[in-house]
């Protein structure tokens, strides 16, 4: 039936997907996200250490990276409806035990172990391992399109599963969260494939002919690059593979730091915890159109400009926030919410298309989970980062200046990485056709 129903819609099939995985990553990747509302209630009725209980999260971090290349080699081997229906398993049966904890080690095994290593299979790593396949002309919109489903999530279903913890309980929040997960995505996650060739079609629509695989080439620039069969040792013996996991280290180190320590930071300059909680929203809201926008100018002008216009986001997001004690006010709060979301968040609509153009082949999965490796640690270092200078120097100001660095570092990386070394993205082509 699936086959009957690419065959008879071959240009929307590949949108199909892309809405798939964008429901995908609003539920999942929020059921992560949605620790921090669960925390609260939790302390009240245990009583728990706060270090102990949020080092569940954590431990789900540490569960993504371990997981990471194993998954590169799990989506080449049972393709993308298997890892995924594995991963709502994951997610819901973390989230629906959890309810029976009642020991620390039972948050980490629930919402830390099964929930992290869920939405490590259904989140960025897991749907950049595919979608690329689908589209090429397009990649980088629908990519963007795909991610927003994460913004999406955070501005829909967070508020509304934050109004139904308060007033049913926290067990009872993760209940539904997890029901949701199975109902929803268990049946739409039957219609993913790994590539449109299995359906009889090809990338962005297009018949699967002679024809259209030789117009398919016409953006390899570097033919004997692109001959090479990729694996990960031949990968990792380049300086584009190490190139990109220095960018990917330090785009994820700024974008969690900031995350992580905005709102407490904006309270203690001044602003009221309400307005600090709507700047954290609103940096969401601002990210679905921005990476939509993104997506959509990368694959016009490049992935490296797109890579750089994001990394300039988060620069100016920690230098309004430098100024912020010495100007407090609202424009410095809209300038860094805007800069934050529309531009840094639009980082996500290539963090896929990059690896792929360069690496792309048979054995790209282990390739690009490997690569995530790396964004994890910098997720995972730079909220510790900032703490830990904050705690030794009772500020921000280090920490913020370091996070600039790390943020231009990444759009040299990329610079250095130069996927249009490789392939060039449609725009591109179109100009040298003109």
């Amino acid at each position: 039936m699936i086959e009957r129903l690419a065959r008879r819609l071959p240009f929307y099939y590949g949108w199909v997907v892309v809405g798939v995985v964008f429901l995908t990553m609003a539920i999942c990747v929020n059921a992560r996200t949605a620790f921090s509302l669960l925390f609260p209630p939790i302390l009240d009725e245990f009583g728990w250490q706060r270090g102990v209980t949020a080092g569940a999260f954590s431990f789900g971090f540490i569960v993504s990276a371990v997981l990471s290349p194993l998954l590169g080699r799990l989506m080449d081997r049972r393709g993308p409806r298997f890892v995924m229906e594995v991963g709502v398993a994951a997610t819901a049966g973390g989230l629906l035990l959890a309810t029976f904890a009642g020991e620390p080690w039972h948050v980490y095994l629930t919402l830390g172990l099964l929930v992290g290593a869920g939405t490590t299979f259904t989140g960025y790593t897991g749907q950049a391992l595919f979608l690329p396949n689908w589209f090429v002309r397009r990649r980088g919109l629908a990519m963007s399109i795909a991610f927003a489903g994460v913004g999406f999530g955070s501005i829909v279903i967070l508020p509304a599963l934050q109004t139904f913890v308060e007033r049913n309980g926290w067990r009872a929040g993760c209940s539904l969260l997890g029901l949701v997960a199975l109902v929803v995505l268990v049946p739409l996650n039957m219609l993913l494939r790994r590539r449109p060739e299995e359906l009889g079609l090809a990338p962005d629509g297009d018949a699967d002919t002679p024809a259209a695989a030789k117009a398919r080439r016409v953006n390899v620039v570097d033919p004997a690059w692109a001959a090479i069969d990729w694996t990960l040792a031949r990968a990792m013996r380049t300086a584009r593979f190490w190139w990109i996991a220095v960018a990917y280290f330090g785009a994820l180190f700024s974008w969690y730091a900031v995350q992580v320590h905005q709102t407490k930071y904006l309270t203690e300059t001044g602003f009221g915890a309400r307005e600090a909680a709507w700047a954290l929203g609103a940096v969401s809201l601002a990210g679905v159109p921005g990476q939509i926008a993104l997506g959509w100018l990368s694959d016009r002008i490049g992935r490296e400009v797109v890579w750089a216009i994001g990394s300039t986001g988060f620069c100016i997001t920690y230098l309004t926030l430098l100024a912020l004690p010495s100007y407090p006010g609202i424009p410095l709060l809209y300038t860094m919410v805007i800069a934050q979301g529309a531009l840094g968040y639009g980082l996500t609509s290539v963090i896929g298309a990059i690896p792929a153009e360069i690496f792309e082949g048979r054995h790209y999965g282990p390739i690009f989970g490997t690569l995530m490796v790396s964004a994890l640690a910098g997720g995972a270092v730079g909220p510790w980062f900032m703490g830990f200078v904050h705690d030794r120097t009772g500020n921000y100001t280090l920490a913020f200046w370091v996070a600039i660095g790390c943020s231009v570092l990444s759009a040299f990386a990329i610079w250095r990485a130069a996927p249009s070394g490789v392939r060039v993205v449609a725009g591109r082509v179109r100009a040298a056709q003109g």
